[in-house]
């Protein structure tokens, strides 16, 4: 990452002051060493101008570190910046890329029912994979500019969660999603948030996990609060990345070893969500191997 101006300009400056005190301070101590002793009052004067002296460079040199650290983080969002928006170039050419590929091959082939079928649910899937991620854009935008408001009615947890789970498993062909959890949570939500924030979790624990590894929900009524985990059994996240997976723009691992696409939106727009709900969410280890992502909503 390419250092700014600014910060260049920054050393210099600092490195100008500090050597400026350097060189006052050492011409005041050879003055101190020529002062007859009798003249104790001009002692003291130059005592008090030392002092006064380092504590202004202690205060300076705090305020170019300051300054210095502001520096670095603003450059590391920029260079955040760039890679997301690299990322969503290469994330939104793919399902086009994908649906137009498919759109041809109906064209262009005389195919059997069977595989336009396959080939219709690849397109469906592609479009919604689109669908999802324009979404997520659109989410991320309004949360950083304060847009949400809140459409609080009455909703069924369980019964929302079941519906997402069916079109997971109808998606997928596969019932890799189990839900523990009563037969009914009802409580005041913004719906769509709601679905939002369960989407985005599956999706996060579909990618890491992989269709063959099992997605487990638990729910729980605790007095005014209801408590959801969901558990993969994917590779886990790493103890020092917990904390940041909900910053906008972040992703697990570095741009040379990451290995799964992205846009860095999912999980801070499911943090904005839960925040605006009065919630909370936190990320552990699960045992032997996976993440449990962990919801707690007042009802």
């Amino acid at each position: 990452m390419k250092k700014s101006k600014s910060a260049y300009w920054l050393y210099f400056l600092g490195a100008y002051v500090i050597i400026q005190f350097i060189w006052w301070g050492y011409h005041l101590i050879q003055l101190s060493s020529t002062v007859p002793q009798q003249d104790a009052q001009l002692s003291k004067r130059v005592g008090m101008v030392l002092g006064e002296g380092a504590v202004f460079l202690l205060i300076l040199s705090f305020g170019i570190y300051r300054i210095r650290k502001s520096i670095s983080k603003e450059l590391a969002f920029q260079q955040q910046q760039q890679n997301f928006l690299l990322t969503i170039t290469h994330e939104l050419k793919t399902p086009i890329a994908a649906l137009k590929l498919y759109i041809q091959t109906l064209q262009k082939h005389n195919l059997s029912d069977d595989k336009k079928e396959v080939i219709l649910k690849g397109a469906l899937e592609e479009n919604e994979r689109l669908s999802n991620l324009i979404e997520n854009i659109l989410n991320a935008s309004k949360a950083e500019n304060k847009l949400f408001q809140l459409q609080k009615e009455e909703v069924d947890l369980v019964a929302l969660t079941n519906d997402l789970i069916h079109r997971y498993h109808s998606r997928f062909n596969s019932s890799l999603i189990e839900l523990n959890a009563p037969q009914k949570v009802v409580g005041a939500f913004d719906q769509h948030m709601l679905e939002t924030i369960l989407i985005n979790l599956l999706e996060n624990a579909i990618k890491y996990g992989g269709l063959q590894q099992q997605i487990t929900i638990e729910m729980e009524k605790l007095d005014r609060f209801v408590t959801i985990k969901i558990a993969d059994e994917g590779p886990g996240i790493a103890a020092n990345e917990r904390l940041r997976i909900f910053e906008k723009f972040y992703r697990i691992g570095s741009e040379e070893t990451r290995k799964q696409a992205g846009s860095g939106l999912g999980l801070y727009i499911v943090a904005e969500y839960v925040r605006l709900h009065n919630g909370s969410i936190r990320c552990f280890e699960n045992k032997p191997t996976g993440s449990v992502f962990e919801l707690i909503l007042p009802i």
